[in-house]
């Protein structure tokens, strides 16, 4: 586990950054929610009939003036957003970063496998993500019982796990995809965290467009779909979890055959 450790070493810098960041934000979006729930009876109002903005961020759906409402739109996007661009730029130099700075050559002569290398370096990103996570649900836990708020905390659970899966997802198909770079490519990375977003946002416009949730990990966060089911979405995460494993499949397959310079 000299790899799995070393990965872990190596990004912490930026694990606390993000970490920190995203955490500050969930925690700062939870603490305004009295503030702002005290005119929340006309503003949600407002919000819900706004037409496609409404459907896109799923307010015609649920009540914004209840906490859980709230906290699935606000404090969703903030997680959604900068967990997947975290996990994306993870999964994006997982296999490539070595090529790009030139220490391929070093990591491959020791006596481990190609297979183990892509192994420890895919669970080190898994574990940042996790980390991240963990730390976000526990500030949020925090600054809930701060203002008082008692809501349904099996909601609240499954709205953070099913973040925490959709950034594995995403991490895992650029895991994949990084196996046939030579370069970190982290512009691409953040460009399909970004694509994976908006194909969301358009798949809520319109029936038309439904099916384009099959094609993105935001299709199961979708907060209005697990305030209303209480559930994640079971044809959305299959599809998702497909996509991981396959992305992980790829990255092994291609990380064991390239000729690595």
């Amino acid at each position: 586990m000299t790899i799995l450790r070393h990965e872990i070493k190596q990004g912490r810098n930026g694990l606390l950054i993000w970490t920190a960041a995203v955490a500050f934000l969930m925690g700062a979006c939870v603490l305004i929610y009295p503030e702002m729930s005290k005119q929340m009876g006309e503003i949600s109002q407002s919000f819900a009939n706004m037409g496609g903005f409404s459907a896109a961020f799923g307010m015609d759906k649920i009540n914004f003036g209840e906490f859980t409402g709230f906290f699935g739109v606000e404090c969703g996007n903030i997680l959604g957003l900068g967990g997947a661009f975290f996990a994306a730029l993870l999964g994006i130099s997982a296999l490539s970063r070595e090529e790009g700075e030139h220490t391929a050559e070093f990591l491959l002569t020791h006596p481990v496998s190609r297979s183990s290398v892509a192994a420890q370096k895919l669970l080190a990103v898994l574990a940042q993500i996790t980390i991240l996570n963990a730390a976000v649900a526990a500030v949020t836990a925090l600054t809930v019982l701060a203002i008082g708020e008692k809501p349904d905390w099996r909601l609240l659970g499954l709205m953070l796990f099913a973040y925490l899966i959709m950034q594995a997802e995403t991490a895992a198909v650029c895991f994949g995809i990084s196996a046939f770079m030579r370069g970190g490519g982290p512009g691409l990375g953040l460009g399909l965290a970004a694509v994976f977003y908006f194909l969301n946002l358009v798949a809520n416009l319109t029936e038309k467009a439904g099916f384009l949730k099959y094609f993105t990990p935001f299709g199961y966060t979708e907060s209005a779909d697990i305030i209303t089911n209480g559930r994640l979405e079971p044809g959305y995460l299959a599809v998702g979890l497909a996509a991981a494993a396959l992305g992980i499949a790829a990255g092994f397959w291609k990380y064991g055959r390239k000729d690595i310079v």
